[in-house]
């Protein structure tokens, strides 16, 4: 009966060590939302239950309402992305990793009834893994670690969301304005192939004029063709990123970009600042220092591979009880660990070169990041104070000149096409800015898809008036 009472006592101790390790309220998710309220100053919702999607459910519907900016852009992708959501779920398979590992391992029991003849005998064992138990802080404590990281790399690809919406925002918005732009030079083209063709009919325009004229009409018209299917295109990956379909792919968006700033942010050390506060850079460095505690416990246990403790209960109706335990270890006859350990140290040093090859990487990406944004404002900035007054006064000089009869409709009509592929200009130089200052946003916080710059298309000569 004693013998009983001492198996009773120990399980219940057991049981009560292994309460320790519990599952959140919220599963790990309070740091990504923390994340995203200081670098983006946004919400972001865990759909875990129909509550949960019901309420982004909403709030996406109440944000589709009105044309969408940019920031409200972003806001959608972040509730409604359902790649993020399952980046969300990882957090509950993570921490169901982390709250096994502190869990204790199930006691064996074993129980066995032999019959000798008229003799019958009993036996009772409990046993527990050992090495399970005595590994079990530092398994926990690695666990942790993982999770740890794990909650950084679920808020670093949330980041990264927010700055491919944002990116595909302007995207779209400039493929909306490039496509006004592109009817209207179709439209000045059209114009000119038609007068050129009834010039020609007269005899009062030659051949190559006309050809000319009808030429620029027929390029106008594919650049039409192009600039559609550049916004559909644009639309379809935004609304990709914001995880619409149906109904919901007839969102509206403004009709231009934002004016470009006065003067482009300045951003000092950003290389420091980039490495204190980079989450992939504290990510693999959390990666490092597991690594670290995976290599103290292979050499403390490369010695103790099984060891086992048993509670022994043995009695016969012909014998008394018998009590005690026994302890069975693994003799390191053949396997002396010697592998495990290399491998370990070989994982540690990948880690540790892994970690600074993230941080060059860093450095440079950054730095690249922030000379292309300043040098994309210097660009529009060109552009709108320099490029797009001068194109103004000369076509009012134009203007002013086809009203003295000094020069012909054709020259005119040239004058206006050249000013509105300056305008074409202008607008992608500005794109081109705003998605510059989403990568060096991007580069600051995490590792950045940077948009290659590309020089604006040179305006075709137009050809000449009569």
């Amino acid at each position: 009966m004693h013998g009983y009472l001492r198996l009773l006592g120990l399980g219940a101790g057991l049981v009560l060590l292994a309460g320790c390790a519990r599952f959140s309220d919220d599963g790990g998710f309070a740091a990504v939302q923390q994340v995203s309220q200081q670098h983006l100053d946004k919400e972001v919702v865990w759909a875990r239950d129909k509550a949960g999607q019901d309420t982004i459910t909403q709030r996406v519907a109440e944000l589709l309402a009105a044309p969408l900016d940019v920031e409200a852009a972003v806001q959608v992708a972040l509730l409604n992305n359902r790649g993020l959501q399952a980046r969300f779920d990882e957090l509950g398979i993570g921490e169901a990793e982390r709250v096994q590992a502190g869990r204790l391992p199930n006691p064996g029991f074993s129980f066995g009834r032999m019959v000798k003849g008229s003799e019958v005998e009993y036996e009772r064992g409990l046993h527990f893994n050992l090495v399970r138990l005595i590994a079990m802080p530092m398994v926990a404590g690695m666990e942790a670690q993982r999770f740890e990281q794990l909650q950084r790399q679920t808020s670093l690809a949330m980041l990264e969301l927010a700055s491919a919406t944002r990116k595909a925002w302007y995207n779209a918005v400039a493929a909306e304005e490039g496509l006004l732009y592109a009817q209207q030079v179709q439209e000045a083209a059209e114009i000119g192939a038609e007068l050129a063709r009834r010039l020609a009919a007269v005899g009062n325009y030659s051949k190559l004029q006309q050809a000319q004229e009808q030429n620029f009409y027929a390029e106008a018209a594919l650049g039409l063709i192009h600039a559609e299917r550049a916004r559909v295109q644009s639309r379809e990956q935004l609304a990709r990123l914001l995880g619409l379909w149906g109904e919901q792919v007839a969102f509206q968006l403004p009709e231009r970009l934002p004016e470009l700033p006065k003067a482009a942010e300045a951003q000092e050390a950003v290389e420091r600042l980039a490495m204190s506060q980079r989450l992939d850079i504290q990510a693999v460095r959390l990666d490092a220092e597991r690594l670290a505690r995976n290599l103290g416990l292979s050499r403390t246990t490369r010695f103790i591979k099984v060891l086992e403790l048993g509670v022994a209960n043995n009695r016969s109706n012909e014998e008394p009880t018998q009590r005690g335990y026994e302890i069975s270890v693994e003799l390191p006859l053949f396997d002396w660990s010697g592998a495990k350990v290399a491998r370990a140290e070989a994982q540690y040093r990948q880690a540790l070169n892994r970690a600074a090859e993230t941080a060059i990487n860093a450095r440079s990406q950054v730095r690249e990041a922030y000379l292309g944004y300043r040098a994309a404002h210097d660009i529009a900035r060109h552009y709108r104070d320099e490029l797009l007054p001068l194109r103004a006064r000369i076509a009012e000089e134009q203007l002013l000149q086809y009203n003295g009869m000094f020069i012909s409709t054709f020259d005119l009509l040239a004058d206006a096409r050249r000013q509105i592929q300056a305008v074409q200009g202008y607008l992608q130089a500005q794109r081109d800015f705003w998605l510059a200052e989403a990568d060096l946003q991007m580069a600051l916080l995490g590792s950045a898809d940077i948009t290659p710059s590309a020089a604006p298309a040179a305006a075709s000569e137009a050809p000449a008036g009569h």
